[in-house]
């Protein structure tokens, strides 16, 4: 495994290696993200096989704009509105799937897909220098607790060979993972209860629907 120190000086070097299929461990505002581009299906199973996370399971994907996430989901105009609200932030919106060209294993052959913007300077620097997108699955085996250091993402992939790189960053701001909100299905749905608080969001969505 290759470890960098934190700022966003060596993102240069690192984001070609990431776009040609090096996974990479690196800090966002809510917990440590283990990475790749979502459009490589060999290394979105390496993902897999890392976390032993069972395939058909989704995988979240950071992107670096609203825009950016238009040309993955669908967005209404709640989707909207939360999205300028609370983006860059611990908010992930599962939003009917657009792209069709994406590998089956990212969206588990389902219909959606999990998007975010996170706020944090170094992932978001990665994101864009390797074309707006990023997996966003948290650095950890699945079931055991997500790292919000790169020590205790370290103790999960410490013999892992040197096609992973980390990117110690520093303890993340929130150390809490993004509040999940399903909105596929009306009303929308509060799938985790993260970093953001869960009335806030609520909030907006009460909001929308006294208008209609």
């Amino acid at each position: 495994m290759e470890i960098t120190g934190d700022g966003v000086e060596k993102l240069s070097e690192i984001a070609p290696l990431v776009a040609k299929g090096k996974l990479i461990i690196y800090p966002t505002d809510t917990v440590y993200g283990l990475g790749t581009s979502p459009y490589l299906r060999d290394s979105v199973l390496k993902v897999f096989k890392l976390k032993k996370r069972e395939l058909g399971k989704p995988l979240p994907i950071l992107t670096s704009s609203i825009d950016k996430a238009k040309e993955l989901v669908e967005f209404n105009e709640l989707a909207e509105e939360l999205a300028v609200r609370f983006w860059p932030g611990p908010l992930t919106l599962v939003l009917p799937l657009k792209a069709k060209n994406l590998p089956s294993y990212v969206h588990g052959g389902t219909s959606k897909l999990g998007v975010r913007i996170p706020n944090h300077e170094i992932a978001l620097t990665l994101i864009k220098l390797i074309g707006g997108y990023l997996i966003g699955t948290s650095a950890n085996i699945s079931n055991y607790p997500p790292p919000t250091s790169a020590e205790e993402a370290l103790n999960y992939f410490a013999n892992v060979n040197d096609d992973l790189i980390l990117i110690d960053g520093g303890p993340t701001p929130l150390k809490t993972p993004s509040t999940v909100v399903d909105l596929t299905v009306r009303p929308p749905r509060l799938l985790r209860i993260g970093a953001l608080k869960s009335y806030e969001v609520l909030k907006v969505v009460s909001n929308a629907f006294r208008r209609i």
